[in-house]
């Protein structure tokens, strides 16, 4: 199966150090363009805005000719932001920038999501999905100290350049990829009002948002709680040990999501995702705060193939659109959950009380998982019944003898 997907999963491992690689190297970038460090955060509402915006309304249109094609595309745009990231003489030009950037990451993810799963058979579809989460959260946890490595060597211009290299090596194993990409759909029943109007998928997006609030969002401040909470030498174990896991975890989970399903597996994502935030509030081990990081980031990374799988499971027609919206309302979350993070800051709350208030959104997940389960269908092949075995001579010799007594 990986043969198939692998330049999917390569590109969103390129995705996935973008999203959060410029973390590692505001000061730098800053003082470069003679700005502050706040505009230059800019950058990231900026990303996440189009990258929001365009997944779910331009991944439609991208994928009527061909998917190779909407995916090149989407690459293609990707890598033109990041490059004029790269370049950028002004703030002007950096806001700019990543507003492309973004938008090419919104479409990129939606279509080599719905891909991935359209490339296998519907019993290994969650490993797929699963893959391409694995290649997002893998670039997400070695993109930062990666960034910041060569940003120490060669300044933030090489660090987003090694974005670019990796964008375009995607696009390589792309056109050299053997064999045609299946036909995304793109009909008309695959609008917003269509997929918007599901309530399952309704709440499932909803889900999505909760869930970024307070896992991508609360991870902005996982340094300033240690520190808070006395454990600061134990900061960058806590980021690797936060990264392990949803590497891990993401790349582990496809399996079992196949042989158990969504319903299953969905309501306990965000039950495990509370536990681990109320360790963090309550405890100071450094030990339970090592297994309560590694656990919320395998909870938070697994949580999205599971509800990929749960919102497409009977609707494999609307898959992109409705991946499209997931991810940006993820991603929304991750931009809120920072911006409510510094609101609760600024008005005097304390950085170590912060997993208390990431755990009351964790609670809300539990129940918005709750009924997203409750309105997914279970298994077809669970569910389908079994065809009456072929009738030989000697069983209709039987039948009819029994007939007759």
């Amino acid at each position: 199966m990986i043969r198939k997907i692998w330049p999917l999963v390569v590109a969103a491992i390129s995705l996935g150090i973008d999203a959060y690689v410029l973390a590692g190297v505001l000061p730098d970038m800053a003082d470069s363009l003679t700005t502050t460090v706040g505009a230059i955060g800019l950058g990231v509402t900026a990303f996440t805005a189009a990258y929001a915006a365009a997944g779910p309304f331009l991944s439609r249109v991208l994928v009527g000719r061909s998917t190779r094609t909407a995916l090149l595309v989407a690459l293609g745009t990707f890598n033109l932001g990041n490059l004029a990231t790269a370049l950028a003489p002004t703030l002007g030009v950096f806001l700019t920038s990543r507003v492309v950037a973004g938008a090419g990451a919104g479409v990129l993810t939606a279509v080599a999501t719905a891909t991935a799963g359209a490339l296998v058979a519907e019993h290994e579809r969650g490993r797929a999905m699963a893959m391409v989460t694995f290649g997002l959260s893998t670039g997400t946890v070695v993109g930062v100290p990666l960034g910041m490595l060569i940003g120490e060597q060669v300044g933030w211009r090489g660090t987003m350049g090694l974005v670019v290299l990796i964008g375009i090596l995607s696009m390589l194993a792309l056109v050299l990829r053997s064999g045609t990409l299946p036909k995304i759909p793109a009909s008309r029943r695959s609008g917003r009002g269509t997929v918007l109007g599901n309530t399952r998928v309704a709440f499932g997006i909803a889900l999505s948002f909760v869930l970024g609030v307070a896992s991508l969002g609360l991870y902005t401040y996982l340094l300033p709680i240690a520190d808070e909470s006395g454990l600061g030498t134990w900061g960058f174990a806590l980021v690797w040990a936060w990264g392990i896991g949803g590497v891990l975890g993401s790349g582990l989970i496809g399996r079992p999501l196949d042989r158990l399903g969504p319903r299953r597996l969905l309501p306990v994502l965000p039950a495990f995702l509370l536990a681990s935030f109320l360790v963090v509030r309550l405890v100071d081990s450094p030990a339970a705060w090592l297994i309560a990081t590694a656990v919320w980031g395998a909870s938070g990374w697994i949580s999205v193939p599971v509800l990929q799988q749960a919102l497409v499971r009977d609707r494999t027609e609307q898959a992109m659109p409705i991946i499209a919206f997931q991810m940006a309302a993820m991603y929304l979350g991750s931009a809120a959950g920072s911006a409510l993070g510094s609101a609760l800051l600024a008005r005097g709350v304390t950085a170590d009380a912060l997993p208390g208030w990431a755990a009351l959104a964790a609670a809300g997940g539990v129940v918005l998982a709750v009924l997203v389960a409750r309105l997914t269908p279970g298994s077809a092949r669970a569910t389908t019944p079994r065809a009456p075995a072929p009738r030989t001579p000697a069983t209709r010799k039987t039948a009819a003898e029994s007939r007759c007594s």
